[in-house]
């Protein structure tokens, strides 16, 4: 079956501009109609050309519909495999948007050799009773109707699955060509409507030009407009009014433009929703026939960036030497290329632009900065502030305003993540990401893609509600940016709530619906302030019974994976540090104040902080509430962190992490080998390090992205040699009064944990 740039939406057209799975209404024909329509090359066919055939299969197809490109290579090779035994296809076109020369297009990329009729003014269509595409008619050797419907049931109302259970269109032909009774005779119909012709109303008060065509410049065409992913183009009265009927459907469903936010909560800055003005002119014009109207009154063309939306990066980097080649059809797992950018610094980014080589397959890309000892692993969920810049369909590229950047450490590669949706022939793609650097004289705050996530669920079979949760705490006083929750195929809803230091609560994001097929972000209009002591709670719910039809699998007890079959439960955050100036070098502002305190003698660790000591090994939540005492003493203090080594295996038992972090990768286990941080496990002197980016072991490659210095305590819990590790943003944050202070405390985590 089938981040943050703080923009960020995709399309998925295969499900969204097809219709429901509702069986027509409209007669449909029991006798086969005799029809004369003429091919793409000016040939002219009868039905009476066929009479000799024993089975004669009628699907009406349309030559934009992505249902429709996703079957044909399927319908001409039941069409070769079938010819020899009696079984003739023919496909009619009865769109009044698809022209001749797109219909011979369609036929040479499809490969498609059967007949592939033009029916001007969908005549034949209406003496079929068809009323969408791709629809099938299979009729018996005295033209009687004995199958209708469709093809099969791999692609469904936005779902695609990993294969079919019933091939209704070829178990019909089978029975008929055995002379047996057909199961299935009639099923519902899953495609895009006909482009019908309408007669317009010449005194509708809505018109394209006047009305129509300002709402899809504002609302569509970045997707539906030549050479973007959108299958079809809306940019001219010709283009749309062939789909006028299909976008009243999907907009009167809500399935277009994408959006799945709850509006009751929430002021987002990409708010892809029509409003109740724009929608009803939508239907006016619809109902009234689709009129042009007076075509001076035409807005202006829209223009579009040609190149880079950015301007012209500093640094282009390809996924790949060689192109990636997507099949046909079926699913493609995600795919995964590492690539040495070069980087002997740190680089600051302040633009960044993925670019699609091949927009017609690629469904998003997702591009992370990780250390050399990450190479080759996955994207997802590696780090915690790796998410350098992601893209999609209608997505804006990453333009982080004045002062703000993102940061790549020096020695980093990039991990592109590709997802691939087939769409009926195969392609290649060689797509790349663009960068622009920022000068770090002026980069006043980072910004980092955080995550509160659950990565320890295990969904029962069957359940069709199952609630996962996690929490993170901000420890600083946080500007939140964006949200990008993400979990895949048995995702049900997603909720992101604050609670604040004064217990009052705040939904911040409702997604009552989520949708994997729309890979959404939510940007504020404006930061959102998370006082320090605000908990972030994300509340994920699934559905693994079998009435959700993209579950892959209802028997299966599901867990965390990284593809689409299995689960994750991550909710990502944009966001920068309230009081953070790195212009001003606040590399040592909390350091400075917490020596000047001391100095003054007013620095003193209070009994409440001794206290949670105590109990602070017992869960992450504990070491957390140490954590938030410990700001009021040690200042720069932005992690602590308990780790073991357990045989050959080193163990991250607890974690509190300021910043807006998660878990920060609590209950990770790794091979011990190699660690420094095993090193100080197994010794018996205090280590503090100024610039942990000297330091040359994996452990502090990846934790070195995030924190400047370091100092670490050698302790046993019950006998398990262990580590207690402070961490700050700060260079240099572990002066010797700092280092006494901590290693006193440290020396009184060693407590039985439960």
């Amino acid at each position: 079956m089938k981040r943050i740039a703080l923009v960020l939406f995709t399309c998925s057209f295969v499900g969204f501009l097809l219709g429901d799975e509702q069986s027509s209404t409209t007669q449909v024909a029991n006798i086969a109609p005799t029809f004369s329509l003429g091919d793409f090359r000016g040939k002219q066919w009868s039905s009476d050309d066929f009479s000799a055939q024993r089975v004669l299969v009628v699907a009406f197809l349309g030559t934009e519909c992505p249902i429709v490109q996703l079957y044909s290579q399927r319908l001409q090779e039941m069409s070769d495999e079938l010819s020899e035994r009696g079984v003739a296809f023919i496909g009619i076109n009865p769109n009044q948007q698809d022209s001749l020369s797109e219909l011979a297009h369609f036929a040479k990329t499809h490969a498609i050799t059967f007949p592939l009729l033009k029916d001007p003014g969908n005549r034949v269509a209406d003496q079929f009773g068809a009323t969408r595409t791709p629809e099938v008619f299979v009729y018996d050797e005295a033209r009687q109707l004995r199958y209708h419907g469709r093809i099969d049931d791999q692609y469904t109302y936005g779902i695609q699955r990993p294969k079919v259970e019933h091939e209704y269109l070829r178990e019909a032909i089978d029975a008929l060509l055995a002379d047996k009774p057909i199961a299935i005779a009639d099923t519902e119909i899953i495609g895009c409507l006909i482009g019908r012709v309408a007669e317009p109303d010449p005194n509708s008060d809505v018109t394209y030009s006047k009305h129509i065509s300002r709402i899809f410049q504002r609302r569509c065409v970045e997707c539906h407009r030549e050479g973007e992913i959108a299958p079809f183009s809306l940019t001219s009265y010709d283009d749309a009014a062939g789909w006028a009927e299909m976008i009243a459907e999907v907009v009167d469903q809500q399935r277009m433009p994408p959006w799945h936010a709850n509006p009751k909560h929430g002021d987002f800055a990409n708010d892809a929703r029509l409003t109740d003005e724009e929608k009803q002119q939508i239907n006016d014009w619809v109902a009234s026939g689709s009129p042009e109207g007076d075509r001076s009154d035409l807005p202006p063309p829209r223009t579009y960036v040609e190149g880079w939306r950015i301007g012209t990066p500093d640094l282009i980097v390809k996924m790949s030497e060689k192109p990636f080649k997507v099949p046909a059809e079926g699913e493609v797992r995600y795919q995964y290329f590492t690539v040495d950018p070069g980087f002997t610094e740190d680089k600051w980014v302040k633009a960044a632009e993925c670019r699609p080589g091949n927009r017609a397959v690629v469904h998003h890309i997702i591009v992370a900065a990780g250390s050399p000892e990450q190479a080759g692993k996955r994207a997802h969920g590696n780090l915690e502030s790796d998410w350098l810049a992601a893209t999609a369909p209608g997505a804006q590229p990453m333009m982080l305003p004045n002062g703000l950047a993102k940061r790549i450490p020096a020695g980093s590669r990039l991990v592109f993540q590709m997802h691939y949706t087939p769409n009926g022939t195969a392609q290649e793609d060689l797509s790349s990401i663009g960068l622009i650097f920022a000068d770090p004289k002026t980069v006043k705050r980072e910004v980092v893609t955080q995550k509160a996530a659950q990565p320890r669920f295990q969904i029962p079979p069957g359940a069709d509600n199952h609630e996962v949760t996690a929490q993170t705490t901000f420890h600083q006083d946080t500007l939140m940016l964006a949200m990008f929750p993400h979990m895949h195929l048995r995702g049900k809803s997603f909720r992101y709530t604050a609670t604040y230091p004064d217990k009052s609560e705040e939904i911040l994001l409702d997604v009552p619906h989520y949708d994997f097929n729309w890979q959404n972000a939510y940007a504020f209009k404006e930061p959102k302030l998370m006082p320090a002591g605000t908990k972030l709670t994300c509340v994920a719910h699934y559905d693994n019974s079998a009435a959700n039809l993209s579950n892959p699998d209802p028997t299966a007890s599901v867990r965390w994976g990284d593809q689409t079959w299995e689960e994750m439960m991550i909710g990502y955050f944009d966001m920068v540090l309230a009081d953070q100036d790195l212009s001003k070098n606040p590399l040592t502002r909390r350091t400075d104040d917490f020596l000047k305190q001391y100095a003054a003698g007013t620095t003193t660790v209070p009994a409440q902080v001794q206290q949670f000591a105590s109990s602070a090994l017992e869960s992450d939540e504990s070491l957390r509430r140490l954590g938030a005492e410990l700001l009021k003493v040690v200042p720069q203090v932005d992690r602590v962190d308990w780790i073991a080594v357990e045989g050959r295996t080193l163990h991250v038992r607890r974690v509190a992490q300021s910043g807006g972090a998660g878990q920060g990768a609590s209950g990770l286990k790794v091979p011990a080998a190699k660690l420094r941080l095993a090193e100080y496990a197994e010794g018996n002197t205090t280590v503090v390090h100024a610039k942990t980016s000297e330091v040359d072991a994996p452990d502090f490659k990846l934790l070195g992205r995030l924190f400047a210095s370091s100092m670490h305590v050698p302790v046993k819990v019950e006998g398990v040699p262990a580590v207690i590790s402070f961490w700050s943003t700060e260079l240099d944050a572990f002066p010797a009064e700092a280092v006494g202070i901590l290693e006193g405390l440290a020396k009184q985590l060693n407590t039985k944990p439960r």
